[in-house]
């Protein structure tokens, strides 16, 4: 469904300059767009390429406000995020205008649903997928070809849980989650004792998994409940493909993960922290509150690493001054 520029600068509170009448029905690189979409800019040296363009407007800074040129253009301090915004906003718009399965609901002829689950208003289970006894779904949640959601699993409203997740039981999931596919949620954790023959016997592994709202987890990404208490994902973190999260770990809201990450068991991840791509952290450690780790950084158990903005880097990680130091000096002993 088509949408005026001007109908998008008011939902997304960007400042329009240019004919509002002008409408688009989705979102596109300044490459591949065409009439019907809208494009962004994040600073000045593309805003030419943005105008010439086939794209019906373009979200950008403030410098795009004194063009000349006649291509709508909705000014926002974040282009970014704005741009964000409003493909969501057409994405509503389009679902709410648009009869769809999501919205009708329904289960799946070559689906399985207990009697015992409750499903609340228009959620949708497809072909194959099993939601087993006393699971809750909440309302408008789609369930993808192949999931599986455990007894007394309890599902928000408005998730999207996609093909072949696999949800162990009692495990919890708040609104708007989103579950790409082939991920394992709740699963056992990696937990053992050592016998005197020097055999292995498993530890208890009854705790839970809490998954809080608007939290999206990547394709196979896979996350343990507790051994005991529970594991917990904070409101807003977002989690990319093929990362590991061990039992009882806590992480804090708005954090991000990105893949083939691993995190060992008990560990304490604060609000805000960023994690590059395969970084490893040992089992007990603590992120701290705002901290960034780069790529395939590595913490030692028990660790501590603190800085609100600090940027750490290497194994064992270190601020990334100190680091790229340390590295420099060993380049000049190597010369010696």
């Amino acid at each position: 469904m088509k949408r005026s520029v001007k109908e998008i600068a008011e939902a997304v509170g960007a400042r329009l300059v240019g004919d509002g009448s002008v409408t688009v029905d989705g979102v596109a690189s300044i490459a591949s767009a065409s009439p019907d979409d809208l494009v962004f800019v994040a600073d000045e040296k593309h805003l030419a390429e943005a105008l010439q363009s086939s794209a019906g407007a373009v979200i950008a800074g403030e410098f795009a406000a004194a063009s000349s040129s006649n291509k709508p253009r909705l000014i926002s301090a974040h282009p970014k995020l704005t741009f964000a915004r409003a493909a969501r906003w057409l994405q509503e718009q389009s679902s709410e205008k648009t009869p769809s399965k999501v919205n009708s609901g329904g289960v799946h002829a070559m689906a399985v649903v207990s009697p015992s689950a409750r499903l609340g208003a228009g959620v949708l289970v497809e072909a194959r997928a099993v939601v087993a006894e006393r699971a809750e779904i909440g309302e408008g949640t789609l369930i993808g070809a192949g999931a599986v959601v455990g007894s007394e699993v309890k599902i928000g409203s408005g998730c999207r849980i996609y093909p072949q997740v696999t949800i162990y039981p009692g495990t919890t999931i708040g609104d708007r989650v989103i579950v790409h596919a082939g991920a394992v949620l709740g699963s056992d954790g990696f937990g053992y004792v050592r016998d005197r023959d020097g055999h292995y016997e498993k530890f208890p592994q009854v705790g839970q998994l809490v998954i809080e709202d608007d939290v999206e987890i990547g394709a196979n990404t896979t996350i343990d409940r507790g051994a005991l208490d529970e594991t917990r994902i904070g409101r807003g973190t977002k989690i990319d493909n093929l990362v590991h999260v061990g039992h009882n770990c806590q992480i804090g809201e708005d954090v991000v993960i990105a893949a083939q990450t691993g995190l060992s068991g008990s560990i304490v991840i604060e609000k805000s922290v960023v994690l590059g791509g395969q970084v490893g952290i040992g089992e007990h450690a603590r992120i701290c509150e705002g901290v960034m780790l780069g790529g395939q950084g590595g913490v030692l158990p028990n660790k501590v690493l603190r800085g609100k903005g600090v940027a750490f880097w290497g194994t064992p990680a270190k601020p990334v001054r100190e680091y790229l130091k340390q590295l420099a000096a060993l380049a000049r002993l190597g010369k010696k």
